[in-house]
């Protein structure tokens, strides 16, 4: 079936609304607006945090495109009274994420943070002490979440001497240089792990993944990632293994803690245990994602969507409402 009205709840950029536009296949009608639109014809909505009237608005809505990756609990939830409706996300955000999770990761690894901080007070006492940097080449690094992101990540931890393995719910052979496992082999692949990064949503599966006992399989001295979410990583467990040295250190870019309001985003703690604190943690607030070619990203990815749903060929990135992702 040929699907090519869409709506489109935040309407981009008139830039961008023109790099998707000249992107689409002939046919397509788009409308915008938070609003329902009239005719209430659309087949497909776009948007992150529909309302029960946009997705009760239109007799003839089938697909919905979340413009991001993940799904909410609260639009998972909502979503269970609308069965007919399809989801799908977008993962444009695939590359700009493993880049961000590099950098934390090298930020990490080369103790960068501390050293900047030290030589900005024209201190050069730390480079004449015995160095406490990790190596990277020929470590272990593996990858829990082996989906757009994490496979982007897997090349580039491959192309510094890494050697990389992966978990997923569903093991496949990875690609090439990268062995990819069952979740059931997360505590023996631990034990063997130098650099931890999490790449996984946040489904009842995965909260709480790695926590006090997951932590203490690695050996002394790892790192851990995360640009997934927040509380796949138990935040006493991993703030106790960073303040004792269990951990040589952490970059984190999602958190347990967000600003509720516009104005709350000048003083809201990311955690309920001051990370803030250590030296070993490198923190960023959850921008994995963002970067100034983001929004044509986006636009270019949903355009793909699109063109397939009016062809009549698979949408990409079909999400599990069960699972949550």
């Amino acid at each position: 079936m040929r699907l090519d009205r869409v709506h489109i709840t935040q309407p981009p950029s008139d830039e961008n609304q023109e790099i998707l536009e000249n992107r689409l296949v002939p046919g397509i009608k788009l409308t915008y607006g938070p609003e329902t639109p009239t005719p209430e014809e659309y087949q497909i909505l776009v948007d992150g945090r529909p309302t029960p009237e946009i997705l009760a608005g239109s007799p003839f809505l089938s697909v919905l495109i979340i413009p991001w990756a993940g799904l909410s609990k609260i639009t998972r939830q909502l979503l269970q009274d609308y069965p007919a409706i399809r989801v799908h996300n977008l993962h444009h955000n695939a590359a700009p994420t493993a880049e961000l999770a590099l950098t934390l990761l090298l930020a990490v690894a080369k103790q960068l943070l501390p050293m900047d901080r030290a030589l900005r007070l024209d201190d050069w006492r730390p480079r004449y002490q015995r160095s406490q940097t990790l190596l990277l080449a020929g470590k272990r690094a593996l990858i829990l979440g082996y989906g757009a992101i994490g496979q982007h990540l897997g090349r580039l931890l491959v192309a510094l001497g890494m050697r990389v393995s992966a978990l997923r719910r569903l093991a496949a052979a990875g690609g090439g240089d990268i062995a990819v496992h069952p979740t059931e082999k997360l505590p023996e692949l631990l034990s063997k792990t130098d650099v931890v990064i999490v790449t996984l949503p946040l489904t009842d599966a995965t909260e709480g993944m790695i926590g006090a006992a997951e932590l203490a399989r690695l050996p002394r001295g790892a790192i851990l990632v995360n640009v997934g979410r927040g509380p796949v990583v138990d935040q006493e467990a991993l703030y106790k293994a960073l303040k004792d040295g269990t951990l040589l250190g952490a970059g984190l870019d999602v958190w347990y803690n967000y600003p509720a309001d516009e104005e709350a985003r000048l003083n809201t703690p990311p955690a309920e245990f001051p990370f803030h604190e250590l030296e070993n943690v490198v923190m960023s607030p959850h921008r994995a994602g963002g970067t100034a070619e983001t929004e044509r990203l986006r636009m270019l990815h949903l355009a793909d969507a699109l063109n397939a749903a009016a062809r009549g060929d698979p949408i990409p990135n079909p999400v599990d409402l069960e699972k949550g992702y």
